[in-house]
């Protein structure tokens, strides 16, 4: 009779809403995850998402209403409620008394429903046998055979998953080697027995007392491994490497607070930080194609396609600076000229890190040039070309004269596709191309 009280005609029977408690009528909410007393609320708060204590406005919820057939097309379970309680006031067989309190039904509708559905009807009979079979199929009829699995997790013995568990037992909930282990120790040579002085038993409650104190910490460690997903590091660490790396240092940085809040508020607000830098990310792609006068997808698409073009073309015109950049090491050089071969050829080079000094240690200083002879007949810029040459080896001197002159036509190539308004002419007078024919005139005469 409590599941059906929600059906009752009277909306003073029910509990009053929790937002602004008034008298509940039908449709109504009812939370799903709240209880064990039912947490109802009206149309009204729902819809402006009213949350109390440990109720929240994304719960599961139930739409309460009786506007529906139960047993017979033309009778729904509201009336079927109100003929119940009819026949209950007015007695079996008052069928003129029934029907007026019903008010919606002739008495010999309300006659002939009432024993056609619940005195000649076998469909009780029938379903009272079914639910007792249903009691009885419950029980198990063997032992249900144990198998390894991953979700849930229940690994095998001295496992990979089981050894980074920490001995997590996950089908008793439990530690194979809990904190503070040895607490029990403790208690095992206590014994109350009734000469036992004041001082002595008030000593002993003492210990046992410590000694609930220490099982209240080890269940709290436990409850935060299990609450925060610390058993199953793993797993974690994958959804973790989903978010973008700006999400994942927000992740890294907020992890502490987690404590504070509890897991599933904190799950809630990266959630909600995620969602806010997809969306700002988007915005920032629909304004780039809005400056650019794009007005429909398709567009974009030739857009984000000619964009890629672009920044190919303006690759290839940074070489040189970008080996110049490499110059002094003949090893990152090399590197550089195979990705930049690998790039022509149409295959995507491996991520790899150009390192500018092979050994790994530091840098030696720049060479002393005091007292050698002609330095004085040198300005800055041919002390710093000889302090190069003074660093190199043979070796070296070929890779570079090498690696410049491919650079060199490689960049005369592609300015000579490039049209004569673009071409910036005034870099041949420039300090730029000065430096260059410099390094090489050096290079040449060593």
């Amino acid at each position: 009779m409590d599941r059906l009280a929600s059906f009752a005609n009277d909306p003073s029977d029910k509990p009053p809403c929790r937002g602004c408690s008034s008298y509940l009528t039908e449709p109504y909410i009812k939370c799903a995850e709240c209880g064990p007393s039912p947490f109802l609320l009206c149309l009204q708060c729902f819809t402006r998402g009213f949350e109390y204590k440990k109720h929240q406005s994304d719960h599961k919820y139930e739409i309460m209403t009786s506007d529906f057939p139960v047993l017979e097309p033309g009778w729904t379970a509201q009336e079927e409620m109100a003929l119940l309680e009819a026949v209950m006031d007015c007695g079996f067989g008052n069928w003129q008394d029934v029907a007026y309190q019903m008010r919606t039904k002739t008495k010999e509708e309300c006659e002939s429903h009432y024993m056609k559905n619940f005195i000649n009807n076998p469909l009780f009979s029938s379903t009272l046998l079914s639910l007792r079979k249903a009691k009885d199929s419950r029980v198990a009829e063997g032992a249900i055979p144990f198998k390894p699995s991953d979700d849930p997790p229940r690994p095998t013995f001295d496992s990979v998953l089981s050894r980074d568990m920490a001995g997590y037992m996950p089908a008793r909930a439990d530690f194979m080697e809990e904190f503070d282990n040895y607490a029990e120790w403790d208690l095992k040579d206590i014994d109350f027995v009734d000469d036992d002085s004041d001082v002595l038993r008030a000593l002993k409650l003492a210990v046992v007392d410590i000694y609930h104190s220490r099982l209240k910490e080890r269940q709290r460690r436990k409850k935060i491994i299990r609450d925060h997903g610390l058993i199953n590091l793993r797993k974690f660490q994958m959804l973790e490497r989903c978010y973008p790396k700006e999400v994942q240092e927000l992740y890294d940085v907020m992890r502490r607070f987690a404590r504070v809040v509890g897991p599933i508020e904190h799950d809630k607000f990266i959630e909600s930080h995620a969602l806010e830098f997809e969306l700002r990310r988007e915005i920032r792609r629909l304004q780039e194609y809005r400056k650019a006068g794009i007005k429909s997808f398709c567009s974009a698409k030739v857009y984000e396609r000619v964009k890629r073009m672009r920044e190919d073309e303006r690759r290839k015109r940074t070489m040189l600076c970008d080996v110049l950049q490499y110059i002094q090491d003949g090893r990152a050089c090399q590197q550089w000229l195979s990705k930049q071969a690998a790039i022509d050829a149409g295959i995507t080079p491996a991520v790899t890190t150009i390192t500018v000094s092979a050994t790994g240690r530091r840098s030696a200083p720049p060479l002393n040039l005091t007292g050698l002879p002609g330095t004085e007949k040198l300005n800055e810029r041919e002390k710093e070309v000889k302090i190069w040459s003074g660093r190199w080896n043979k070796g070296q001197y070929a890779l570079s004269r090498f690696s410049l002159v491919i650079c060199l036509h490689i960049y005369v190539n592609n300015m000579a596709l490039a049209s004569l308004n673009d071409f910036p002419l005034s870099w041949f007078g420039s300090p730029f191309w000065t430096v260059v024919l410099g390094i090489l005139s050096e290079v040449m005469e060593l």
